[in-house]
């Protein structure tokens, strides 16, 4: 590399100064659960003491379209890895 290209360290570090990350902060909601500042809490769904999201009803939607999903990949032919685990769970009781 040619002197005049050449960045010295300092220069180097100052550039850099402004790349550290800073993690999350994490307050602890009415419900006794952590969650991050400004989001509704994902274990009751309140934010600022009101239910913003019915986690209940999420957690029913979820299940029903795993389930679809489950089933559409049986009749399609493919192996879940559900199936998979299970059939390694029978080969480890047999030996």
């Amino acid at each position: 590399m040619v002197v005049r290209m050449r960045v010295n360290r300092s220069k180097t570090g100052k550039r850099r100064s402004h790349h550290a990350l800073v993690a999350g902060r994490l307050i602890t909601c009415e419900c006794g659960a952590k969650r991050q500042n400004h989001r509704a809490c994902p274990s009751c769904g309140k934010y600022n003491g009101r239910v913003t999201v019915d986690v209940v009803a999420r957690a029913q939607r979820d299940a029903a379209r795993a389930k679809r999903r489950e089933k559409a990949m049986r009749e399609s032919g493919q192996v879940s890895a559900l199936d998979k685990v299970a059939d390694t769970d029978k080969e480890k009781s047999t030996t």
